[in-house]
């Protein structure tokens, strides 16, 4: 939202300090950015201090590159060169804390419906898809990428317009309590929540109940008057509406479900969904890969229907959904094809994307499972659970990549199947640019530190030099 800076100063809690700035108060700001690579002209900058980096040191970059203003610590002010000093500063206790206030300030101001997505899986796919749905009769705000910690989810507040009728925002979390201080910032009215797994079970002592009771914390920041959209099939998140007070809206497979899932044929094409909503039957043709997108969509229907749209118009706007960046894209290499969900991955997830490699028509059909990260003390039993469903699959050959990857690999083996185990990507790269083979079909995924993507990366240089 364009705010003045006068205006973004009282909502961030700042002091405006413009000595040299005649009438910096009336300055219209462009947006809105915490990165000094990116920022535009006429945005403000947020010099947050993060793990690895102080935005404070970045200043002077911000301003080069046309930032408007910057928001600083008050204790940093003073040590700030002569050509911060050429723009308008909000001095702040916390610039953080400040990007969050004034996120909060701005939904408040503008006033309209927010609604909440978080679980351990399928968060941004099916933000992407109640987006979607919602567009069909609504100007809807939705959050790129997967901006939901407490530094991205402010930024995604900003970006609200008057026109936007609905916004639909993402909510993670690796420790109790984070989402629901995400929720004081949004004040979401309506939230779903997709399903709860191991993701991030190293900092939950109480394992998969400790990360089911902060994924509820989304439904207890809910008013008496909102709505939770939870999925019936997951034996967690199916029992979250028994202790909230407002509405609960059940979405699945399950005899809860509504709408609710009859039959899912996948192909190499996407998903082919038999559904019924209410007393009526549809059926929905998505480009989504693997069957747990199935359940995705179905949220997105429930969200889309509550807020008053068409059953046909909503699912008519998820048949032109297609697969994010690194979120099961299709890539044709070498004559072979290759399922890039590089992104990220958990336990859950990556025995879905099994299921789904293992419908597919191939002369081999491949995974390269990266370690999965943030598992704690459960990773080894976790790893080769994968390594077993992978051989139940009839996937012909395993590769594992990275750290406890290793036990992939090794249940995969040990189940018969052909498996090894590399050390990194890049490695992994090479292994793929020498062993890929007409027909093949190869399923790469992995947790985000791994960072699997540089495998196709390596893959496809190679084989361009080896003129394949």
């Amino acid at each position: 939202m364009k705010l003045t800076l006068a205006e973004a100063a009282m909502g961030a809690g700042a002091v405006l300090d413009a000595p040299n700035v005649p009438n910096a108060g009336s300055v219209l700001l462009q947006g809105y950015s915490i990165d000094s690579r990116t920022i535009a002209p006429g945005e403000l900058f947020f010099a947050v201090k993060g793990e690895r980096f102080d935005g404070h040191d970045f200043i002077t970059a911000a301003v080069e590159r046309g930032a408007a203003a910057a928001v600083v610590s008050r204790a940093r002010a003073a040590s700030l060169s002569d050509l911060t000093l050429a723009v308008p500063l909000l001095l702040a206790d916390d610039p953080l804390t400040a990007l969050q206030s004034l996120g909060t300030h701005v939904r408040r101001r503008w006033g309209k419906r927010v609604i909440a997505v978080t679980g351990s899986a399928g968060k941004t796919t099916t933000k992407d898809a109640i987006a979607a749905a919602l567009g069909a009769k609504f100007n809807v705000l939705k959050s790129k990428g997967n901006l939901n910690n407490n530094y991205g989810l402010p930024l995604q507040l900003l970006r609200i317009e008057p026109e936007h009728e609905c916004a639909v925002v993402e909510m993670g979390m690796n420790h109790a309590g984070e989402i629901a201080a995400l929720a004081r910032i949004a004040s979401p009215d309506w939230g779903v929540v997709t399903n709860v797994g191991m993701a991030h079970a190293e900092n939950f002592a109480d394992g998969q109940s400790g990360i089911a009771r902060a994924k509820f914390e989304l439904v207890e920041s809910l008013q008496a008057s909102g709505v939770a959209f939870l999925n019936c099939d997951d034996p967690y998140v199916s029992q979250f509406g028994r202790d909230f007070a407002g509405r609960a809206v059940y979405f699945g497979r399950g005899p809860c479900a509504d709408p609710q899932i009859i039959d899912v044929a996948e192909d190499e094409h996407g998903l082919n969904i038999r559904y019924r909503a209410g007393d009526d039957e549809h059926t929905l043709a998505l480009k989504l890969v693997g069957a747990h997108n199935a359940i995705n969509a179905m949220a997105a229907l429930a969200v889309a229907r509550e807020a008053g749209v068409e059953i046909e118009s909503a699912a008519a706007a998820l048949t032109a959904l297609t697969p994010g960046d690194k979120r099961g894209e299709t890539i044709a290499l070498a004559g072979a094809t290759i399922l890039n969900d590089a992104y990220n991955s958990n336990p859950e997830a990556l025995r879905s994307m099994i299921r789904t490699l293992a419908v597919r028509p191939a002369q081999r059909r491949i995974l390269i499972a990266g370690e999965m990260l943030e598992l704690g003390e459960h990773a080894p039993r976790l790893h080769a659970e994968c390594g077993k469903a992978a051989a139940e699959a009839g996937i012909d050959l395993v590769v594992g990549v990275r750290g406890n990857a290793n036990h992939i690999a090794a249940a995969s083996c040990m189940a018969g199947v052909p498996s090894l185990f590399l050390p990194d990507a890049e490695t992994a790269g090479h292994w793929l640019a020498e062993n890929l083979r007409p027909g093949d079909v190869v399923l790469i995924k992995g947790s985000r530190g791994v960072r699997l993507e540089q495998a196709i990366e390596t893959a496809k240089q190679m084989l361009a030099q080896s003129g394949r």
